[in-house]
Parts: structure tokens; sequence; C-alpha cells
């Protein structure tokens, strides 16, 4: 069947509600990361904004930051990052009344089936039959690995079985992953197994707890310090199998982020909070699928930073796909709680996930 990108149907903007619309006021931010009253708070949907007479899309957006004008165009900037000066669109309307118009619909098709007042099994959950996500997800693959950039999110349980580190470096060799972004943990655990075979301990394959198992991840963490990088240590100590080991050698980028509880950390490790959002917004910036597994803060973190569009190199506005797979209904509904409303979500053991992902796309 393949995969096809729905169009986008943009705004007529020959309506009377934008022809006759005001142009949105702008008011300069009154010092560095500090906007102006009634700024507008953008959403995760494209958003237009009428200035000189035009209506201007954002074409790099994220949720809860405001819109500033600037050399001809509407750049969407987090508060941290403003400047004096900075022209902040301000009101609080979204319907064009104020120069400003928030659009949902862009991608709407017709949905299959009837339409019933009452029905079951209309939430996700753990008894969701979830063969057609899957189906649709190998598809949507294939296409990306040519045309898109996909994004995988990752947490500490992605690295604990033998059979899902595996899977997945076959996605990274393949072409399926783009960048990769995960925590300390993630990849502490996943050197821990190529460098120990053990993953906190356990044999990576028996989940067995092997004698002094609980040094191992310092002791992995030391050793990679003592290396200088991740590269030098894969390199030093003849690491020849799992995630990251797959990302340096594909040359896939890879952010890390760190949090207060963390050992170490590993010297990629983005100590600082705000620096790491950065660099992972870098990664969104350029994602058109983001794939989150088993991890809610940094699922949370990258579904906030990402909208539900993206403005190709050749003028095209496409969806971004966002999925978020965890085996606990609580911390994929979590995500969606936080705004992410075009999240999938996909409830099951993240392990499974991954080994029926690469055994779908044929690896």
């Amino acid at each position: 069947m393949g995969f096809t990108i729905p169009r986008f149907t943009p705004p007529d903007f020959s309506k009377v509600q934008f022809s006759q619309a005001p142009d949105a006021k702008l008011m300069p931010a009154p010092k560095d990361t500090v906007a102006p009253e009634r700024y507008h708070a953008t959403t995760i949907f494209p958003e237009y904004f009428k200035i000189g007479g035009r209506w201007l899309l954002a074409e790099e957006s994220r949720m809860d930051c405001v819109a500033v004008y600037e050399n001809g165009a509407i750049a969407i900037r987090e508060f941290r990052r403003l400047k004096k000066g900075d022209l902040v669109v301000v009101g609080r309307t979204e319907d064009a009344s104020e120069g400003i118009y928030v659009y949902p619909d862009g991608f709407s098709a017709k949905t299959e089936g009837t339409a019933e007042a009452f029905s079951f099994r209309q939430s996700r959950s753990r008894e969701t039959a979830y063969s057609r996500d899957y189906d649709s997800l190998y598809d949507l693959l294939r296409y990306e690995k040519e045309h898109g950039f996909v994004t995988w999110v990752l947490g500490p349980a992605c690295a604990f079985d033998q059979n899902s580190r595996s899977a997945f470096s076959k996605l990274v060799e393949n072409g399926y992953v783009h960048a990769l972004l995960a925590g300390n943990a993630l990849a502490t655990h996943d050197l821990e197994a190529g460098y120990k075979k053990t993953a906190l301990g356990q044999d990576i394959y028996t989940q067995i707890s092997q004698p002094g198992g609980h040094y191992n991840h310092i002791d992995t963490i030391n050793r990679v310090r003592l290396a200088g990088s991740i590269p030098a240590f894969i390199k030093e100590e003849g690491i020849r199998d799992g995630i990251i080991y797959s990302c340096v050698g594909s040359k896939v980028p890879f952010v890390l982020v760190g949090s207060i509880r963390d050992d170490g950390p590993l010297p990629e490790v983005y100590s600082n909070v705000y620096e790491g959002q950065n660099a992972m917004r870098e990664c969104v910036k350029k994602s058109t699928t983001v794939i989150c597994m088993a991890t809610t803060l940094h699922s949370i973190a990258t579904g906030n930073m990402t909208p539900s569009y993206r403005v190709t190199e050749d003028g095209t506005v496409r969806p971004v796909y966002f999925y978020s797979v965890d085996v606990s209904e609580f911390s994929v509904n979590k995500l969606r709680d936080r705004g992410s409303l075009g999240v999938k979500t996909i409830v099951t053991n993240v392990q499974d996930f991954v080994v029926n992902v690469s055994k779908g796309l044929g690896l």
C-alpha cells in the first residue's frame, strides 16, 4: 500500500475573516528574557500572523513560546532567548480578530467508518489492538528513511535486553534513525552491556545478577571518562555491539541530557539543562517523525518542543508524526495531558516493540 504524505490545505485568506482583520500588534520586549504584557503563547499547530497586510506562517514553531517579528519573518522564541527590544506579537485570541490565527485543520481527512454516539474501546490502552499501528509505522519509516528525519527518544529500559539492543542497532545501521535523544542512563547501560555484558549488573540476555554487578555501570562510566569520550572508549575497549556503538559507527548524532540523579555522568552528557534543551531542539527542528520509548520526562520534554507540522526546504507544509511507546498507560497519557495532542500512543513493552519494528521492516 505504501505511504503518502497528507496534503496541507492552507486557510482561505480571501475570506472576510482574514482580509478585514487588523495587523497583529507588536510590542518590544521590556528586558532580556521577559515578554510584554498580553504576549501570544504559541501552540503545536500552524499559526499565521498578519504583518503589513500579509499573513505569515511561523515556519519553525514550538508550544509555550512567543512569536517575534524580525527580518520580514516570524521567529518562534523561548522566553529565555528573548532580548530587550524584540518585537513580540501580543494578543490572546486565535481567530484572526487580532491578526493571529491558529490553524489546527490543515491536514484534516475524513475518518473511516461511522461516528456513533456510543461505541466500545475508543481509548488506547493495553487492551488496544495495535496491528494496524505497526503496519502504518512500517510504511511511514520506509518513507521517512528517504524523505524525512526520524528522531528516537529512548529511556534506559531500551538497553536492558540483548534482543532489543540488537534490533535497534539494525534500525540505526539501515538508515531508520537520524538522531537519538536520551539521558545518561540509556547510554551508560548500553555501553555497560557492550563492555561488561550486563545492564545494571544483570546478564544482558539471562537477566541473572552477576557477582559484584552493582559496580558495573559506574565502572563503565569511570572507564569512559578515563578514555575522554564515548568514541574513544568504544575504540580502546573494542566494543562491537549496542545502540551507542551503532550510532557512533553510522555517524548518527545523539544528544544526552543529564538529570539530578545521574552517576558520573558520561563525558558527552549535558549537565546544563538549557544547553541540553538547545541541542535537543536542533534535532527536533529537523524531525518529521519522533518516536519516544520508555521515558516519561524525555518524552514530555521532546513533545513540548515538537510542533504538529514542518515546513520543508521546498516550502511544503507536512505533518510531524509523534509516537509514544510505554508499558505504562499513565506515561503515554501524561504526554497527551502536557499538550502533545497529536501523539499516537502504543501501550506495550518497549523491548518487544523495537524487535517487532525491526522484523516488520525486514531487518
